[in-house]
């Protein structure tokens, strides 16, 4: 049987009899052809709420939240400002706001002319001057907020739904709280990641996200739902009862259950590879760990060419992965992270990496180097069971007893 697996911008068709494919469920498709059309279609017919536009007046100041992380940003941010300006909402009274960012915002050279107009906002935990106390939360936390959160006429949050190792569930209410909050929340709330993922109830940190959201009145989603590659597979707009659709669907694409452990997994990380970072790597082989049997293969197939940070340095010449992943914890800062991911995955299984990174320095990782992603075909043509993994870096993958 021949199956395909997308990696960068690239695809791999590798061979194995069926009778040894473990099976799983797997979101192959690259989305919707047009993720603005989806975009407007989910703002004329939002979850259980009525369209944006009407509650809307040509008075109000908007504030758009905007997640930097969402590939082709401004293709999906257009058809937001085409709805509110429709509503007779100026571009003049938008303000369009990022969190802390490094990425100089080159998506507001996307934007049409008649939008340019409207003010990119980067947040400054640290400016007092421009927080705004909202209210004290049921555990007592005084909340403070970006102004342009708390003083805006109408909030809109667009963002994409993903597994977030900090925060549990990434998106929606999470992409309001903590990260538009004053610099004590932030370094207290962002503390600790985890190796594992949220399951259906949510994490503390979240818990106050969506008391955040509350107290907030009534922000409007639009939650961005990621397919393979860098596409889209839905939109779900709306609000309170959105948010909680919109995960429902992440889950029902990226959440794969997986019948038995197999011996050699194959994961891919697709999409444009000047976006992933060695944190996604990380992530991709955290999701494959847990479904490939103590001792097997994980083949992680990127095009990625950013090298490991400071961080990595703990794993060259290392003899004991196992020790290491024990020191660094279930929930090691956010910036040990990936090396936590990376150094249990690797003692629990063999890894080997395609990848544009030099050779010596994947060896150092303690992975094993494939020139080719052709080269995977040798290591599932030495027996055992195999399971192909989509965009592992995105999905969560669990053992099931079914």
């Amino acid at each position: 049987m021949r199956v395909a697996v997308n990696y960068g911008m690239k695809q791999v068709e590798l061979e194995a009899d069926e009778s040894r494919i473990v099976r799983g469920a797997r979101p192959s498709d690259r989305g919707v052809s047009d993720p603005a059309a989806a975009v407007r279609e989910a703002l004329e017919a939002p979850y259980e709420y009525p369209p944006l536009r009407r509650a809307l007046t040509p008075d109000d100041h908007l504030t758009i939240v905007v997640d930097e992380q969402l590939p082709s940003l401004g293709q999906l941010l257009v058809p937001i400002l085409e709805h509110v300006t429709r509503a007779g909402v100026t571009a003049e009274a938008i303000t369009l706001l990022v969190p802390p960012s490094t990425t100089g915002q080159p998506w507001v050279d996307d934007l049409p002319d008649e939008y340019q107009e409207a003010r990119v906002e980067i947040h400054d935990p640290n400016e007092r001057k421009r927080l705004r106390y909202l209210a004290t939360t049921r555990g007592g936390r005084r909340l403070y907020l970006n102004q342009h959160v708390v003083d805006a006429d109408q909030l809109v949050v667009l963002s994409g739904r993903r597994y977030d190792p900090v925060l549990g569930h990434g998106g929606a209410e999470a992409a309001i709280f903590p990260t538009f909050s004053d610099v004590d929340t932030r370094s207290a709330l962002y503390q600790t990641g985890h190796l594992h993922m949220p399951g259906t109830k949510p994490w503390p940190i979240m818990v106050e996200a969506l008391e955040a959201a509350w107290l907030l009145g009534a922000p409007f989603f639009v939650q961005v739902i990621p397919a393979s590659c860098d596409g889209v597979a839905d939109v779900v707009a709306g609000s309170t009862a959105a948010s909680g659709e919109g995960w429902q669907r992440f889950e029902s694409r990226w959440l794969q259950r997986i019948s038995a452990a197999a011996d050699v997994v194959v994961a891919g990380v697709s999409g444009d590879p000047s976006r992933h970072t060695i944190a996604d790597l990380a992530a991709a082989a955290a999701c494959a760990a847990g479904v490939v049997r103590p001792g097997g293969r994980i083949v992680l197939l990127s095009e990625v060419d950013i090298e490991p940070g400071p961080a990595f340095e703990i794993l060259r010449g290392a003899d004991d992965l196992t020790e290491i992943a024990s020191r660094l914890g279930q929930t090691p800062a956010p910036e040990q992270l990936p090396v936590a991911r990376w150094a249990s995955a690797a003692s629990h299984a063999r890894l080997s990496l395609v990848s544009k990174l030099d050779a010596d320095l994947v060896e150092e990782m303690s992975a094993t180097p494939l020139e080719s992603a052709l080269q995977t075909q040798r290591l599932l043509d030495a027996g055992g069971t195999c399971l192909f993994l989509d965009d592992a870096h995105k999905a969560r993958a669990i053992l099931t007893d079914d």
